[in-house]
């Protein structure tokens, strides 16, 4: 029985590794027609559901399933009624009685601690700010307003990171390594770096209590897409750029491509790389479901109340998903389109939809041309 039950600890630990190396060529692997595994992420959110289903999940569900599995078996060969003519007579077992009790109550436990944290990054809306600051080439000393409501107030050296860019990319410091901090929950925060910045180089300083596996402070929304679900189709409006929205359905079969087909609208939505999105859902006649894979957006569309939730892209291109929740005979035909976009073209964009409503441009007429090529380039996903 030792040994039986050391080789099962022994086989979980096994899969718990190939979980953990698998999880590392999720990211990396291509969407392919008829593929069964997760989309590859396009986010830090999307990131951490990976790594809390394929790490963590999956082990379990498989140890959980070999383990039953072999006891069946074992009980099947060692109590049958030619091995053992004459069962034996009693009704208890004390360490067994505890150990299926604690061992469930265990494992729930690894279970529930690291999804405590994803519901949390995934239903709070960020509010994260940054700083940026000019070196002179001598100054070391940088303050940061740490003027967040009392509950949300930066308090702890995760929660804020600094950043230097010299033009050849911001590179993140490291706290006590590259600068020393003071003030933790009061008004102004005090940074010192150990070495000057170089002059002219920009000194970024973010705070802020939603902060991502990676370590990064998650930045505040710089804009909010209301979306709304009706019987078939999407509305999606920008308060923030002007009083403008449009439909999006589903695009005809002879207008996409195979693979497409189902998948593309006739007006993809456009957001910007890298910024934080708020996302505003409702719907005007059943329940909806906007769900976007790759960004681990899924939230339902109801009549009358606006749910809210937020995501990030971490790459341009465009990217899929469809209504989640059963609304009528055409359920399966509300796709959704996100065409992710530098921020000169996502502006140059917003003019354009601006000029169709009768509204003067919001930004610099020079992007159009940016527009103009990123939009027609970006790769679908």
């Amino acid at each position: 029985m030792k040994n039986f039950f050391g080789a099962i600890t022994r086989l979980w630990m096994g899969i718990g590794v190939w979980a953990a190396l698998a999880s590392m060529t999720v990211a990396s692997a291509q969407i392919t027609p008829g593929g069964i595994d997760m989309q590859p992420p396009n986010s830090a959110t999307a990131e951490q559901v990976h790594f809390f289903h394929d790490v963590i999940l999956m082990p379990i569900m498989v140890g959980i399933s070999l383990f039953v599995l072999a006891l069946l078996l074992w009980v099947m060969v060692r109590y049958n009624s030619k091995t053992n003519p004459t069962p034996r007579k009693f009704s208890h077992n004390t360490l067994i009685e505890v150990l299926w009790t604690g061992v469930p109550i265990l494992i729930l436990l690894v279970i529930a601690l690291p999804s405590f944290d994803l519901l949390y990054n995934e239903d709070v809306t960020p509010d994260g700010k940054q700083t940026v600051m000019r070196g002179d080439g001598q100054a070391v000393d940088f303050v940061f307003a740490n003027d967040f409501p009392a509950s949300r107030m930066v308090q702890r050296p995760r929660h804020l990171q600094v950043l230097v860019d010299d033009g050849a990319g911001a590179r993140v410091l490291s706290s006590r390594t590259d600068y020393t901090t003071e003030g933790f929950g009061e008004p102004e925060i005090a940074v010192s770096l150990n070495t000057p910045p170089p002059a002219g180089a920009r000194v970024i300083i973010r705070g802020g209590r939603s902060v991502d596996h990676r370590g990064d402070v998650t930045l505040a929304p710089t804009m909010t897409l209301k979306v709304t679900g009706n019987q078939w189709n999407w509305n999606y409006a920008y308060p923030d750029f002007g009083d403008f929205d449009f439909y999006a359905n589903m695009a005809a079969e002879e207008d996409t491509t195979p693979e497409l087909y189902l998948l593309e609208v006739d007006n993809r939505i456009v957001v910007p790389v890298g910024e934080t999105i708020r996302l505003a859902v409702t719907a005007t006649d059943v329940i909806h479901a906007w769900a976007m894979p790759v960004f681990a957006v899924k939230i339902d569309a109801v009549p009358g109340r606006i749910n809210e939730t937020w995501f990030k892209a971490d790459r341009e291109g465009v990217f899929y998903g469809q209504c989640s929740e059963i609304c009528g005979i055409n359920h399966s035909f509300m796709p959704i389109a996100v065409e992710v976009v530098s921020r000169p073209a996502f502006e140059a964009w917003i003019d354009s939809q601006r000029a169709l409503a009768g509204m003067d441009p919001m930004f610099e007429a020079d992007n159009v041309k940016i527009a103009q090529g990123s939009l027609a380039g970006a790769a679908a996903e």
